[in-house]
């Protein structure tokens, strides 16, 4: 494993300090792989996101979609969604 040093105000050390304080993570490396490990994490959910948000613009600009009138049609929606296969 290679390392990196970086430089933190003294809040943010403290703040290091204080996860490892905790007893959750054995020292400021695991708490600051840790983080990078959810940022990456993060990273990716927002680019799925971002993808099927640009696919539903695809879809409405083509015309696919239904629209929903009433509190009913929605649920029915949602249900029909949870019921789609994966």
């Amino acid at each position: 494993m290679t390392s990196m040093h970086v430089s933190l105000s003294e809040a943010m050390k403290s703040w290091v300090e204080g996860q490892v304080g905790s007893g959750q993570y054995h020292n400021a490396s695991e708490y600051i792989r840790d983080l990078i490990r959810r940022d990456q994490d993060g990273q990716e959910r927002l680019r799925v996101l971002r993808a099927h948000l640009a696919e539903g613009e695809a879809d409405i600009a083509a015309g696919r979609f239904d629209e929903l009138r009433s509190p009913k049609d929605v649920k029915e929606t949602f249900a029909r969604i949870k019921r789609a296969p994966r």
